[in-house]
């Protein structure tokens, strides 16, 4: 097999829950560990082999910040090739979700901080691309 330089030998292929609460605001979440760390996302996280992908989704908001969702349409997927030292290939699949309920229990050791943010809001938050993209697609056009 070619050696491609990247530190996986596959795509990590990942799920994101766009969490918008009855009155438009969105969960952020500061994350803990990389990648992103310290930098403003949605929850999310690794699809396992063999999980079908709402699952996924459905365990990586529990895990994260204590939550049940409903899951609603798929948003869009974006793709993240992180050069240099990390040299990760992403794929990201985002839909779009509403909370069952709105009391965000964070889990500590992959969340230093979850907040509801209102849209006109999401300018001072450090967000990657990627993450801001998909916001941005969101909430021009609500």
């Amino acid at each position: 097999m070619e050696q491609n330089g990247f530190k996986a030998s596959h795509i990590v292929t990942s799920v994101v829950a766009v969490i918008i609460d009855n009155d438009g605001r969105v969960l952020l979440t500061k994350r803990n560990v990389p990648p992103f760390q310290g930098e403003w996302v949605m929850p999310g996280g690794k699809i396992d082999l063999g999980e079908p992908i709402v699952a996924a989704l459905k365990r990586e908001v529990w895990e994260e910040v204590g939550l049940e969702v409903e899951v609603g349409d798929l948003i869009d997927v974006f793709e993240h090739v992180t050069p240099g030292e990390d040299n990760y290939h992403f794929i990201i699949i985002y839909y779009r979700c509403t909370p069952l309920y709105c009391d965000v229990n964070h889990n500590k050791d992959e969340v230093a901080e979850a907040r509801w943010v209102e849209p006109g809001e999401l300018e001072q938050y450090k967000i990657p691309a990627g993450a801001r993209f998909i916001l941005t697609k969101i909430f021009e056009t609500n």
